[in-house]
């Protein structure tokens, strides 16, 4: 059985951290991904990539619509590798910390954490606020990883798409979904 992977993307800014996972992961023969996006996402994929919506949403095996709570992702017997929320606005991390799922990205988050289920979400806001620091240690205590899209500078990249690439790699590595993203860190021995 191929596994299930959640790919939520809220409105902050970084939509194209939802893109790219979707891009990697579309001919995987061993995943499936299932989409959910705000209504907000749609207005920031617009403003900041050469996307269109529905090419977005032709790169996901499933798409479900935002406003339907009720929708397989909402329930804990279907059953999924987990949820990467990217970009995950803070809107929708305090909704994730606070267990207020009022729609399905935040209803399946939840769901997600009640199934013990790996949740990682790549929080695009800076600089934080100590009620920000909050929320994430809220989520974080309920199982949450908060991973922040932090670009990794020792594979030396050398434009914006390496940078992106590395960290969705990264991101999906938390699943044990390697995609060939990540130019991985071999060291050096440095001698004495």
């Amino acid at each position: 059985m191929k596994r299930r992977l959640i790919i939520g993307i809220s409105g902050a800014s970084g939509a194209i951290y939802g893109i790219r996972a979707l891009e990697a992961l579309k001919d995987n023969p061993d995943v499936e991904t299932h989409l959910v996006m705000s209504p907000s996402a749609g207005r920031t994929i617009a403003e900041e990539t050469d996307w269109s919506v529905k090419d977005v949403k032709a790169l996901a095996t499933q798409v479900y619509n935002y406003a339907d709570i009720g929708d397989t992702i909402a329930s804990g017997s279907f059953k999924t590798a987990g949820m990467l929320v990217a970009p995950c606005s803070i809107k929708s991390l305090s909704s994730i910390a606070n267990c207020f799922g009022d729609n399905l990205l935040t209803r399946a988050a939840d769901v997600c954490l009640k199934e013990r289920r790996r949740l990682v979400l790549m929080v695009r806001e800076t600089p934080f606020h100590a009620g920000h620091i909050d929320i994430m240690s809220r989520a974080t205590n309920s199982g949450a990883i908060i991973m922040p899209p932090v670009p990794a500078f020792y594979s030396r990249p050398a434009s914006i798409d390496e940078m992106v690439n590395h960290t969705v790699g990264r991101a999906l590595d938390l699943f044990d979904i390697d995609t060939g993203l990540v130019k991985r860190w071999m060291g050096e021995s440095k001698s004495a």
